[in-house]
């Protein structure tokens, strides 16, 4: 069973997710928070819920603390063993969701996602996996990079160097927000070959996941070149 803690200032956004959630087999609703500090106090290192949670669902934009401050606090450097964080947001509103990921979110979805969409990434997150809405990674990350308050430039990563063409080639295809079948197809591959790169890149590039790797993309301008 998978255990779902939602973080929401709106209260009926809450009660649609817990009904949604509630009514599959295999997760439920364990708790949830009206804002960040709440979900910290929860979830955090030392919170007496954390452990007892699988998946938190995080707004952004909320009193008290804001989605990006919670998710670092709950899964960043600090809380790596914690709760896995899947982002949720309105895009048009968030100008953090980038620095989200960068604090340790397993993924984002905007929320006017489908009910499966969601139950799949809820899905995707618990087992380790990250989610990236694929319709929306390049407007959303094209977006927030430039919106991002006091981001200095980056200097490129001395990681990029350790790259093949080919692994480059992949990790584009992944920032684009494209599924292992359509970098099978679109760079004339086996499905299992292109697992065997992104492995590759993961470990090359010091990352934990495929969100991971989509920073990485963007922090180094790779899909502005």
């Amino acid at each position: 069973m998978i255990r779902v803690y939602l973080v929401d200032d709106q209260l009926l956004v809450r009660a649609g997710f817990r009904m949604l959630i509630d009514a599959q087999l295999d997760m439920t609703v364990v708790g949830e928070a009206a804002d960040g500090s709440e979900a910290v106090a929860a979830l955090g290192p030392g919170g007496q819920r954390r452990n007892d949670v699988d998946v938190a669902l995080m707004d952004v934009r909320m009193p008290v603390l804001n989605g990006v401050e919670a998710t670092d606090r709950i899964a960043g450097s600090a809380g790596s063993s914690g709760p896995k964080v899947l982002v949720l947001t309105t895009f048009d509103l968030d100008e953090y969701v980038f620095a989200a990921l960068r604090a340790g979110a397993s993924g984002f979805l905007l929320k006017d996602a489908r009910p499966e969409e969601l139950l799949g990434a809820i899905r995707a997150v618990a087992a380790g996996d990250a989610v990236v809405a694929p319709s929306a990674t390049r407007r959303l990350i094209d977006h927030v990079t430039h919106a991002l308050p006091g981001a200095p430039p980056r200097p490129p990563d001395p990681l990029l160097a350790s790259m093949t063409a080919r692994e480059r080639e992949v990790l584009l295809e992944i920032a684009a927000g494209a599924t292992n079948a359509e970098i099978a197809a679109r760079l004339y591959m086996a499905e299992a070959t292109v697992k065997t790169h992104i492995g590759h890149l993961l470990a090359k590039l010091q990352r934990r996941d495929r969100v991971g790797l989509v920073v990485f993309a963007y922090e180094n301008g790779l899909m502005t070149a």
